[in-house]
């Protein structure tokens, strides 16, 4: 399975050891993720213009399986990526700190919107993921 990451990251990269974290978790769970800020932008070595970071991002989208929308802090991109995959129905799977502020258009298009406390809960919940889309594939 591969998803594509979205997350708000920082341009200072301070939150560069969760999104690690993340992409580790998903990893350990036998997800390949691609992630806009690590995987394109190379952590700020390379610079796009907003319109080609997105059609990279799109084009990457293309390529996954399913969305994983971290939206613990909300950001622009992240609802227009998401729009994005909701228009060409690939699954969107949201997580969220509890009592994150999910606003109503990403409910409404979330295949499934999951809430933590701690980054250790998503362990069971990435290894769920991927075993139902592993399902889905042996059924087809």
């Amino acid at each position: 399975m591969k998803i594509y990451l979205a997350i708000k990251y920082h341009p200072d990269n301070t939150n560069r050891e969760f999104i690690t974290e993340l992409a580790n978790k998903l990893e350990n769970a036998g997800i390949d993720s691609i992630i806009a800020v690590k995987d394109l932008e190379q952590w700020g070595k390379i610079h796009f213009t907003p319109q080609k970071l997105m059609d990279l991002s799109f084009k990457q989208i293309d390529l996954c399986d399913a969305l994983v929308l971290e939206f613990s802090e909300k950001g622009v991109g992240l609802g227009i990526e998401a729009g994005y995959c909701y228009a060409r129905k690939i699954p969107i799977y949201v997580i969220a700190k509890q009592g994150s502020d999910i606003s109503n258009t990403i409910q409404g298009i979330a295949t499934e919107i999951y809430l933590y406390d701690q980054l250790s809960e998503l362990d069971e919940y990435f290894e769920k993921i991927n075993l139902s889309f592993q399902r889905q594939i042996e059924a087809s």
